[in-house]
C-alpha cells in the first residue's frame, strides 16, 4: 500500500513541517510489509531449483502488503493464500493473489467475525496438505481479528478484556497475556497444532523486544511446554520500529541534522511521555530527536474523539507552547490512532494558540479525551490511510529555526 501521508494545512507554510513529514515517510517505506517481506523471503531462498509448494496465512493490519510480498517473492510456488486482516485494510491487489480467501474482520475491538476468522484459520491449517510448506506472516492487530476460545470462555469475557486494556492503560505485552488465556490458537497453541511440522513464520513486531510469543498474543510464538524438539517453526521478525528509527536517522543526517536516537522503548501514560519528549527535545543537543514505542491512556466513560498519540501530541503542544523553535511528530506507523483514522498529529508552539482561536480549551480536551477536535481545529492532524505496516508508535522531534529549516530545503534542491 502506497504510504501517502496528508500533511496538515500548516505544512505549507512551514519547511520544518514538511521536513518532519518527510522523515515519517522515509519511516514508513523502511518497514513496508511489502518490501519487508519480499526481501527476508529472496534472501532465504538460496539456491533451491525446484522450490515446494506454498500457502500462506496472513493475519494482522499489515496482512495485506505481507501477502503481497510473499507472492513478489515466491511467484508460482505461493498456491493458496488466506488473509485476514481489519476492515479497508485489503489493497485492492490483494484480490489477484492466487487462491486467495479473504476475511475482513475487527479492530481494535473483536466482534463475531473475530470468531469466525479463528475458527477458519484453525480449519485452515488443519486441512494443510502434507506436500505443501507452510508460510505464516503475522504483524499487529491479529490478537483482535482472530480468536478461537477455550471451552468455558465466553465472548462476554473476551470484549470485557479488550475494552479493559483500551480504556485502563495496560500495557500490550500484559494485555497479550490475557487474552492468551482465553485462546485456542494465541499463546502458542496455534503453533502446536502444527505438531512439529516444519513451517516459516514472518512478523512485523508492534511490541517491545520483538518477541514472537508476544506479537499478535504469541499466534505463531512458540508456547511455554513447546519450545523445544517439537517445534520446529523458523521465526523471522522482518520489521520493527527499531528500522524505522534508524531510517530516520539515516534521513535526518543525509538532510545535515545531527540527530539523538533513544534505543529504548518507551512505554507509559502519555502525558506523562509528552512531559518526558519536550523536555528531552528542549534539552538535547541535536537537532532531531527520535523516540519508538507505545504509550497509554486511561479513558473516562465518555471519551471524546482522539487515540494515545492525539493525546500525547495536544499534551506536548501544551508543553512547548511559546517555544518557535521546537515541533513534535507523533504517530502510529499503522494509520491509525485508537478507534479514528488519524494517523497522528504535527504540533509545534503556535498549536495551542490556534485551538485557542477555534474556542476550545487543551486541557478541557484532554480531561476528555477529545485531543482530535483540538488538533482538528489546529490543523495539525496527519492521516495516511492504511500504511502496509504496523510497528507501534514514532515520535520526532525537531529542534530548528523557520530560516534554517528554508536554508535546508535550498541546499537540498540545489544538489538534486
Amino acid at each position: 500500500m502506497p504510504n501517502q501521508v496528508i500533511e496538515p494545512a500548516s505544512a505549507r507554510s512551514d519547511p520544518r513541517r514538511r521536513l518532519l513529514l518527510d522523515l515519517f515517510r522515509s519511516a514508513l517505506e523502511s518497514v513496508d510489509g511489502r518490501l519487508c517481506v519480499r526481501d527476508a523471503l529472496k534472501a532465504s531462498a538460496g539456491a533451491q531449483a525446484q522450490p515446494r509448494p506454498v500457502w500462506a496465512a496472513a493475519v494482522g493490519k499489515a496482512a495485506s502488503s505481507m501477502a503481497l510480498g510473499a507472492h513478489e517473492a515466491l511467484g508460482s510456488a505461493l498456491q493458496r493464500v488466506l488473509l485476514i486482516t481489519k476492515d479497508d485494510h485489503v489493497a485492492p491487489q490483494s484480490y489477484g493473489l492466487p487462491k486467495v480467501e479473504i476475511l475482513e474482520s475487527a479492530h481494535p475491538m473483536p466482534d463475531e467475525r473475530s470468531l469466525a476468522a479463528g475458527g477458519r484459520l484453525l480449519q485452515w491449517v488443519d486441512e494443510l496438505p502434507s506436500d505443501v510448506e507452510p508460510l505464516f506472516l503475522i504483524s499487529g492487530g491479529a490478537s483482535s481479528l482472530v480468536e478461537a476460545l477455550v471451552p468455558g470462555a465466553s465472548f462476554a469475557q473476551l470484549t470485557a478484556l479488550n475494552a479493559k486494556g483500551l480504556s485502563s492503560g495496560m500495557s500490550i505485552v500484559e494485555l497479550n497475556a490475557q487474552r492468551a488465556q482465553l485462546s485456542q490458537i494465541k499463546g502458542g497453541r496455534l503453533a502446536a497444532r502444527l505438531a512439529g511440522r516444519p513451517a516459516r513464520a514472518l512478523f512485523i513486531s508492534d511490541v517491545p523486544g520483538h518477541d514472537p510469543a508476544v506479537i499478535g498474543s504469541g499466534l505463531m510464538g512458540p508456547g511455554p511446554g513447546n519450545a523445544g524438539a517439537d517445534d520446529h517453526i523458523e521465526r523471522t521478525v522482518v520489521a520493527s520500529i527499531d528500522h524505522a528509527m534508524e531510517r530516520v536517522r539515516e534521513e535526518a543526517q543525509k538532510r545535515g541534522l545531527t540527530v539523538w536516537k533513544d534505543s529504548r522503548a518507551f512505554d507509559g501514560a502519555a502525558e506523562r511521555m509528552a512531559v518526558r519528549f519536550a523536555h528531552e527535545l528542549h534539552m538535547s543537543l541535536s537537532q532531531v530527536c527520535v523516540w519508538g514505542g507505545e504509550s497509554t491512556v486511561q479513558l473516562p466513560e465518555e471519551p471524546g474523539r482522539g487515540g494515545r498519540n492525539q493525546h500525547l501530541a495536544l499534551a506536548a503542544a501544551r508543553i512547548i507552547a511559546g517555544h518557535e523553535n521546537l515541533l513534535l511528530l507523533v504517530a502510529g506507523t499503522d494509520g491509525t490512532d485508537g478507534v479514528t483514522s488519524d494517523a497522528g498529529a504535527l504540533v509545534d508552539g503556535e498549536t495551542c494558540s490556534r485551538i485557542a482561536l477555534s474556542e476550545l480549551d487543551v486541557q478541557r480536551c484532554l480531561e476528555r479525551a477529545d485531543s482530535g477536535s483540538a488538533l482538528a481545529a489546529a490543523g495539525d492532524l496527519i492521516h495516511t490511510g492504511p500504511t502496509g505496516t504496523n510497528v507501534g508508535d514514532i515520535v520526532i522531534g525537531l529542534k530548528l529555526s523557520r530560516e534554517a529549516a528554508a536554508e535546508l530545503a535550498h541546499v537540498r534542491s540545489a544538489r538534486s
